[in-house]
């Protein structure tokens, strides 16, 4: 095991996940054998337009969602634009320019409220507190009679904490407001029923539930008009242009409908494992665990360990074969510390000694025993010619955790 020449742990599984045998073998068989562009009016052509149409019942009985909610894209952040792009468009229609998100959603979601801000719309960003939770009753007092969206995701891509969305949702529902989730984290993880979770539009990524990237979806209730993002051709009614990667779609649909029959199994295996990794790295001294301990998705796991570089922390534990982040993918060629962890409260020096690791199913005790030994050996190396490390061990600096 010591040996990482012959062993890697994948524990980056936040960050994309092995493409199942399933996914792979249904993408394989539609590439080699359905390969005509569904709007063509011949039979080939049919033949590809039945297998998308199979996939998008697929995917929304997944969801308890009806087919021609589903609207196929290139994957979660087009879906998040599109959605509140549409719900941005609707509202404005009615005079109604004020959106409700958090302070430690995906970029997908904050730079697009970005964009909407200079476009003259409001933004509210909720707090989401040390524990990294939405608290319902601020989103109720934060609604306004102008208010058009509340978009709030569904589990955290960093800290993992999942959001009570049924009971916010509720909220929305009650005064009116379409309520938007970002659920990419959170898709074949866990159970999600749109409409007892009171959920009118949600965004999701194939490459996050074992299957391939480049695919998502894009679920919006009945009746909600969403404005196209891409334009050039009447596919996906007429909503999103585009010839449909229909091997991929299928490979999509196969790899939903088998990790959402895995969803206990996965939470029961994982959710021992996450808490053994915690209590293991709690010991290293002057650590913290961020975000929730309970109220957090079954594979995630992030720290903060002072006087650490969450780079070089990553780049050390790569030489012992680990594979892991210190935060998003998206913003992982940044040196700027997580606006997750200081959405929560982590000062900025404390934020950039950040450490992500997410669990797979292939995951084992073995693995998570030698992620603790291998994590404290490196913080304690790192922290061994730290002119930092060294400050606070003789007082002249205050410990901050």
């Amino acid at each position: 095991m010591e040996n990482n020449e012959t062993r890697t742990i994948y524990a980056d599984n936040a960050a994309t996940t092995k493409m199942s045998r399933t996914a792979i073998d249904t993408m394989v068989k539609y590439m080699e054998e359905t390969y005509g562009n569904p709007s063509s009016l011949y039979v080939v052509g049919q033949k590809a337009k039945e297998a998308l149409e199979a996939a998008r019942a697929q995917v929304a009985g997944v969801i308890n969602a009806d087919p021609r909610e589903i609207y196929f894209t290139s994957g979660g952040s087009e879906a998040d634009n599109q959605a509140l792009v549409s719900a941005a468009v609707l509202g404005a229609k009615k005079g109604k320019k004020h959106i409700i998100s958090t302070a430690f959603e995906h970029h997908a979601i904050l730079h697009t409220l970005k964009k909407l801000e200079k476009e003259g719309f409001e933004v509210t960003l909720l707090p989401v507190h040390e524990n990294g939770l939405v608290r319902p009753e601020e989103l109720e007092a934060a609604i306004r009679p102008d208010t058009c969206l509340v978009t709030i995701m569904f589990a955290n891509n960093e800290i993992g904490t999942i959001q009570p969305i049924r009971e916010l949702g509720a909220i929305c529902r009650a005064k009116g407001v379409l309520f938007h989730t970002d659920a990419v984290q959170a898709m074949g993880h866990l159970p999600i029923d749109v409409a007892a979770d009171n959920i009118d539009m949600l965004s999701a990524s194939a490459h996050k539930f074992h299957g391939p990237k480049g695919c998502g979806f894009l679920y919006a209730r009945k009746g909600i008009a969403l404005t196209n993002i891409i334009e050039g051709g009447a596919q996906e009614r007429g909503k999103r242009a585009g010839t449909e990667n229909v091997p991929g779609i299928m490979a999509m649909a196969a790899a939903l409908t088998e990790a959402a029959g895995k969803i206990d199994a996965y939470s029961a295996k994982l959710t021992p494992l996450r808490d053994r990794l915690i209590a293991g790295l709690s010991k290293i001294p002057h650590s913290a665990l961020n975000g929730d301990a309970k109220k957090r998705l079954p594979g995630n796991v992030n720290f903060c360990f002072e006087a650490i570089e969450g780079e070089s922390l990553l780049l050390l534990l790569d030489d012992k074969g680990i594979c892991a982040s210190s935060g998003s993918a998206c913003t992982s060629g940044s040196l700027d510390p997580s606006h997750v962890l200081l959405a929560i409260g982590r000062v900025h020096d404390v934020a950039h000694g950040s450490l992500r690791l997410t669990l797979g199913e292939d995951t084992t005790e073995e693995d998570v025993d030698y992620m603790i030994r291998s994590v404290a050996e490196v913080v304690e190396r790192l922290r061994s010619f730290s002119p930092v490390w060294r400050e606070l061990q003789q007082g002249k600096r205050q410990f901050i955790l």
